[in-house]
């Protein structure tokens, strides 16, 4: 008698860096990969992927750390793979400095990753890949949020910022794709989405239109089973008065405005080549407040080029007075082929980084106000499950904020007789903050 013969299931690791836009190229590469299973056991592991981030200079320093730590732990004759921006953005030189890695690709051939791997080939497509409604993707981290990729690319020219030197000019997604895709995950029973790229306010400007949010937030809108939606990183010079009333209008779209500032002052605003008065980012900013229920996110970088002591005050002034409900700060970096890192103004960095603590600080306190500003009152929250905190907490998000970046609730109590479900609504009323977590008690299930 013959028996069949199975061979054993292949395993894989895969790392994410960097920002929630590298996450669905992952998710992406693990659709392509869904016939293995995966690990967090990296010396276990047949296949390892880094998808690398290539922005400043942490990030590229992190994923650099992290291939070489993998590949010191990896087991014999696994595949090291080493994609994303950093890989795109430094080919030739990785490819010379680091024999230890396998598989070198950029970000082309996400949806190639499968082959690439299979043949230990490497490659660099000439083309940013964009996802469509056709690529199969394993979401990770949640059973019911899921990120949308509305574009790739940026037709800004920020002093700073390298990223259209290798992702291209803005390349959106066509509105039916992104519509078919958010039908097929609320089919998958998804119903909370984040819309994410590196110029979301521009979205559809390459195709023609000029309001191309408004467009997506009403069809968004007209599909059944989507609770609840956000739009992250908007740009100030592509973004409206109209817009942002058409998000607190919204049934579906949170009051949730997520937009990078860099800056306060109209000299460093024009050195940096933001594109919007000052006059009129203040308007914006103000109209987004006022919005009800509105929660307000923005970053800052602190230290560059031409940043004058006065400069830096008026930002910290700034700060102080608007109280961002989630700020960020970053110490400037030179990034090559930037007019930024050509700059004859260069500050020390001790300096930068003395001014990137100082207005950290001002950023905690502020963040602090705003999460003390809701112990007493009653929200909607997500529940994601147990907290690695304690085996007595439940972990829960406010409604409008973002997965993993604006906060935690816990959920110490339930007035409620029956169990609490993950990854459903609750109505939870916050009775107290702990360090920068704020305790809730389980009031109402939400429908």
């Amino acid at each position: 008698m013959k028996f069949s013969e199975t061979k054993p299931t292949k395993t894989l690791h895969l790392v994410s860096l960097g920002c929630t836009k590298n996450l669905v190229d992952s998710e992406v590469m693990l659709g392509k990969l869904n016939q293995y299973k995966l690990t967090n056991d990296n010396d276990k592991a047949d296949v390892i992927i880094v998808n690398t981030c290539g922005f400043i200079d942490s990030a590229k320093e992190e994923s650099i750390n992290t291939i070489l730590n993998l590949h010191e732990q990896r087991k014999k004759d696994s595949v090291l793979v080493m994609a994303g921006c950093l890989s795109e953005r430094y080919k030739e030189d990785l490819q010379k400095e680091l024999p230890e890695i396998d598989v070198f690709t950029g970000v082309g051939d996400y949806d190639r990753i499968d082959e690439l791997v299979q043949q230990k080939q490497s490659n660099f497509k000439d083309e940013v890949f964009l996802v469509n409604d056709t690529n199969e993707r394993v979401i990770t981290g949640s059973n019911y949020h899921a990120y949308v990729k509305l574009s790739e690319g940026c037709n800004q020219s920020c002093s700073f910022c390298a990223i259209p030197s290798f992702k291209g000019k803005l390349h959106s997604r066509t509105l039916e794709s992104l519509v078919k895709e958010v039908k097929s995950l609320v089919n998958k029973g998804y119903i909370d989405f984040s819309f994410v790229s590196q110029d979301s306010s521009s979205f559809l400007r390459d195709l023609g239109y000029k309001d191309g949010l408004i467009s997506l937030i009403n069809e968004i809108e007209k599909i059944k089973g989507v609770k609840t939606a956000r739009i992250l990183y908007l740009y100030p010079s592509t973004t409206s008065l109209e817009l942002i009333d058409k998000i607190a209008d919204s049934k579906i779209f949170v009051n949730y405005f997520d937009m990078p500032l860099q800056h306060i002052s109209a000299s460093m605003l024009k050195v940096m080549k933001r594109g919007k008065g000052v006059e009129k980012l203040r308007e914006l900013m103000s109209h987004m407040k006022s919005k009800p229920n509105s929660f307000v996110r923005t970053t800052f970088i602190a230290g560059h080029p031409g940043e004058t002591q006065e400069d830096f005050q008026e930002l910290c002034d700034y700060v102080e007075e608007f109280k961002f409900d989630r700020a960020n700060v970053f110490s400037y970096s030179d990034e090559e082929g930037t007019t930024a890192c050509k700059s004859n103004e260069k500050i020390e960095q001790t300096l930068i980084d003395s001014r990137a603590q100082e207005l950290g600080e001002i950023i905690t306190n502020t963040t602090f106000d705003s999460l003390e500003k809701e112990i007493g009152k009653e929200f909607e929250v997500y529940v994601d499950g147990e907290s690695d905190e304690h085996e007595y907490l439940l972990s829960a998000r406010k409604t409008i904020w973002a997965p993993d970046i604006d906060g935690e609730v816990f959920i110490n109590d339930n007035e409620l007789e029956e169990q609490i479900e993950f990854g459903k609504i609750y109505k939870v009323k916050a009775t107290q903050l702990a360090g920068d977590k704020i305790l809730a008690t389980v009031v109402e299930k939400c429908n």
